[in-house]
């Protein structure tokens, strides 16, 4: 009976562990498309640069060769960051700022105020 307890409570951190890690992937992979746009774009000018200067010395797979080590270095990025976030112990639920990803509402204000209501209309707080 205790044996199994204790293979039940293990695959359950294991799958609790996993889930935090998926859920780093996804959070931080979005982050990086959105708010890192201005991070992406200079990363493909730099890769176009690179690719023009390594055309002449390998014509055939520079592009192909820039593109892959970019790609595989922003992948990579994301991954090792997830990884060490969940080995840390961080779960998103954790994070005040991931509350749009588990469904939590943000406190926000109740009565409308238009514009000339300060100077006509009596508030209550």
């Amino acid at each position: 009976m205790a044996l199994s307890q204790t293979s039940n409570l293990g695959k359950t951190y294991s799958l609790l562990m996993i889930k935090s890690f998926l859920i780093w992937t996804f959070t931080l992979a979005v982050c990086l498309l959105v708010v890192g746009f201005p991070l992406v774009v200079l990363m493909a000018t730099v890769g176009c640069l690179l690719s023009i200067v390594l055309e002449s010395v390998m014509p055939v797979s520079a592009v192909l060769l820039v593109a892959g080590g970019l790609i595989m270095f922003n992948v990579m990025a994301v991954v090792m960051a997830a990884g060490v976030l969940t080995l840390k112990g961080v779960h998103p639920k954790e994070v005040q700022w991931l509350s749009w990803l588990h469904g939590e509402a943000e406190n926000m204000q109740t009565t409308t105020v238009y514009a000339a209501c300060p100077l006509t209309c009596e508030i209550e707080p």
